[in-house]
């Protein structure tokens, strides 16, 4: 039976949610910005270590808050679902201070209102936007050790624009969701696309 992994992509407005997902699904890139206005969801397939996976990705249009309980999570459409699901990929912008802060409090609300164990559930950090690495607000070093040391937070950074870590961070979300005992050097990851269910790609 195939496993399926429920990840939830959150973030601020603009941040580039949904061009990670067109990147990783379709390798193409929307250079005109249209809002996410309610809540989409994507089944590719990935092998990870010759295991298959079924993932099920949620792009969630900007919350003003995570569902602190399943009355909210069940009354908002855009929060359907958001409270059991195996990882969250929070996604900020670098060059925006505000998204950095948006992830931050999204972050604290997940460990406090989420159901099951909150602690456990893998939440990997994105800082998007990698091309524009000269409006950046902050060294990569001071995010990176809060992320990792403070939080206990996978991090990773890349450009949906240039498809520039794209397949990495996915595949770092999988290791760290069903693979923690496997070293990252000799995991391989293969994925098969929405739109071409027959084809495989090494990651």
């Amino acid at each position: 039976m195939v496993e399926t992994l429920k990840v939830a992509i959150l973030g601020a407005p603009g941040v580039g949610k949904t061009a990670i997902i067109r990147q990783f699904l379709h390798n193409e890139f929307m250079e005109v910005y249209n809002p996410t206005a309610c809540q989409c969801i994507y089944r590719p397939s990935v092998i990870l270590n010759d295991s298959m996976y079924e993932l099920k990705i949620m792009d969630v249009p900007n919350l003003t808050a995570f569902p602190a309980n399943v009355s909210q999570e069940w009354s908002d459409l855009k929060c359907r679902g958001l409270r059991n699901t195996t990882a969250y990929i929070l996604v900020y912008d670098i060059c925006n201070l505000e998204s950095f802060e948006y992830v931050k409090i999204l972050r604290q609300q997940i460990l406090e209102n989420r159901s099951g164990c909150p602690n456990e559930v893998p939440i990997l950090i994105v800082g998007n936007k990698r091309d524009q690495q000269k409006q950046r607000f902050t060294t990569r070093r001071t995010v990176s050790v809060l992320v990792k040391k403070t939080w206990k937070c996978g991090y990773i950074e890349c450009s949906a624009k240039y498809n520039w870590h794209i397949i990495l961070l996915f595949k770092e979300l999988l290791i760290s969701t069903v693979g923690r005992g496997c070293k990252h050097n000799h995991s391989t990851m293969r994925f098969q696309g929405a739109l071409h269910r027959n084809r495989c790609t090494v990651m």
